[in-house]
């Protein structure tokens, strides 16, 4: 089922529960445009609160995954730069939670499929995700210091996370670029896959996942976040809660009489 973003800059569409949405300027290497933006956040909020949706898969057109923020229109250039340092400052707050600040905040698993680049703000999008799956020839960099930039949409806090302090100061500092064999080795990608593969081996990934427990998933999403700020004493507590809610699922009760019956479980999601 196809969904109408409201621009051609953004597709959607619904498959086996599976919400496949494509970053869709290939000619500007899937730049962050406005109108592309505000349609992905719309469609991370949506397909997040979906019933129908078990996993999100974010992908770009052509060649590149997001190669970030549109420079041209940076150093005052766009329409931005005519506003005040409280107003340029509440607006990329409000960009950036209502973006990776939202992904992140999706309690389905979420997959980042990269045929190519994932630079700045688009390597955010990226480890704002669960997962990511990288082409051979997909590459990533932080990018920002290039440009004379900080960083921006959590990137330093997601990075941090995802490879570790070390090679995080690395990579903010040098903004060198991650081929995908290296990316892998370190921690930045989860799987590497032929190019010609990379769509129709991440959809399957996403569909085992859709396809699996939702709850317990989402409670697993829980715990794996509380990992990283909480205590151990409170995470044990807080993970058995979780585990008595999901043992009383039809989920979990089909899971085990599909044990028995040594047959493979059909989840419906309850």
């Amino acid at each position: 089922m196809d969904i109408d973003t409201g621009t051609t800059e953004l597709l959607c569409s619904v498959q086996g529960g599976v919400a496949l949405i494509t970053l869709n300027r290939p000619e500007a290497r899937n730049a962050m445009s406005p109108g592309l933006t505000e349609a992905l956040r719309n469609q991370i909020k949506a397909r997040g609160d979906d019933p129908d949706v078990g996993a999100l898969l974010i992908t770009g057109a052509g060649t590149a995954f997001c190669s970030g923020g549109d420079v041209k229109g940076m150093g005052g250039r766009g329409p931005r730069g005519q506003m005040s340092y409280e107003e340029r400052l509440s607006d990329l707050r409000w960009r950036q939670s209502h973006l990776t600040g939202a992904l992140v905040a999706v309690r389905k698993p979420t997959i980042a499929a990269l045929p190519g680049a994932a630079a700045g703000a688009g390597l955010a999008i990226a480890l704002a995700c669960d997962i990511r799956i990288a082409a051979k020839s997909a590459f990533g960099t932080t990018g920002y210091a290039r440009i004379g930039l900080s960083g921006d949409y959590g990137i330093a806090w997601l990075l941090t996370r995802t490879v570790g302090p070390m090679r995080a100061r690395e990579l903010m500092l040098t903004s060198e670029k991650v081929d995908a064999e290296r990316g892998e080795r370190i921690g930045l990608f989860n799987r590497v896959v032929d190019d010609a593969k990379l769509q129709a081996e991440a959809f399957a990934f996403a569909k085992s996942l859709a396809d699996g427990p939702r709850v317990a998933l989402s409670l697993i999403k829980d715990n794996l976040d509380d990992a990283l700020h909480i205590d151990y004493a409170t995470a044990h507590y807080r993970e058995a809660e979780r585990l008595v809610s999901a043992s009383r699922t039809a989920d979990h009760k089909e899971a085990v009489q599909a044990f028995v019956e040594k047959r493979k479980p059909v989840f419906a999601g309850k």
